[in-house]
């Protein structure tokens, strides 16, 4: 493992460790957790079990009782294995490994008389697998807060580095779809150029698509035109600011976008090192 991959992980790690994440369908999509993997393991044999959230420090997972749980947990002393499985998005290979832990409290899911949710404390830190991939989502959950207004232009060099498919895109405007050029993006919304006239435009609502590849998404993001302006020597264009709907707004998208803020801080603080190591080097010793 690479030295910013180890700082990076240990930085999810002490920032994120008793934040519960919930396995939305959202959730289990950007994650790629493989629901059907998932397993409670308690002594040598298996549970199929639904994790319902996570930390690093604890999980709640709801499994079927009427199989014979309760009584292996009692010979056991509670002590079990959470078996997880992800398949992270655009990779062929899945992630698979125990988090061990021991139950807490146990009690019935609902009304049911068959299924119960279990309250697990890790008794070790989790692999860093585990802590990379949840740490990214709440990364990413943190920084659309926090950096919602930091715009990224959309030039050559950041198509390349956001893995956009094109900076051309769609707005649909009362669904019908209109040509567009992204000239900017951010968590909270993004800056177009499209044919039209600024005042047929301004507070209408619209859905803006915008294609990724590597691997290939498509996110349609809800929103409302806030800002128009002419587009200086072409008049048959307007810019237009298009300000999201917050709850539109795709998991995935806000993945994305904070992998690119984030790899570009990472470059900052390494030229930064670099150019002080050498400015170090370059003076003469002292006498």
């Amino acid at each position: 493992m690479g030295v910013l991959l180890s700082q990076k992980i240990s930085v999810y790690y002490e920032r994120f460790k008793d934040i519960e994440v919930t396995y939305t369908k959202e959730i289990i999509q950007v994650t790629g957790l493989l629901t059907q993997q998932v397993h409670l393991k308690c002594g040598n044999d298996f549970w199929p079990c639904v994790v319902y959230t996570s930390s690093f420090e604890n999980a709640k997972v709801v499994a079927n009782v009427k199989t014979g749980l309760l009584g292996k947990l009692h010979n056991t002393n509670n002590f079990v294995n959470l078996r997880f499985c992800f398949r992270p998005s655009g990779e062929s290979n899945t992630v698979t490994f125990f988090v061990a832990g021991r139950v807490l409290a146990s009690a019935p899911y609902g009304n049911s008389q068959d299924i119960n949710i279990f309250t697990i404390q890790f008794t070790n830190r989790p692999p860093d697998d585990f802590i990379e991939i949840m740490g990214r989502v709440l990364d990413a959950t943190v920084n659309s807060s926090k950096r919602k207004d930091d715009r990224i232009q959309i030039t050559a060099d950041n198509i390349r580095k956001l893995n956009l498919l094109s900076s051309e895109s769609t707005a649909f405007i009362e669904n019908v779809p209109r040509r567009c050029i992204l000239r900017d993006l951010s968590f909270s919304g993004s800056k177009i150029i499209m044919m039209g006239v600024a005042k047929f435009l301004l507070q209408k609502d619209a859905t803006l698509r915008i294609d990724f590849n590597d691997p290939r998404e498509s996110f349609a993001i809800k929103g409302k035109f806030i800002r128009a302006e002419n587009v200086e020597g072409k008049k048959e264009m307007v810019a237009l600011g298009l300000y999201f709907e917050e709850a539109s707004v795709p998991m995935g998208f806000k993945m994305r976008l904070n992998d690119f803020l984030t790899a570009i801080r990472a470059d900052y603080r390494s030229v930064t090192e670099e150019e002080l190591a050498n400015e170090a080097a370059a003076k003469p010793p002292n006498k």
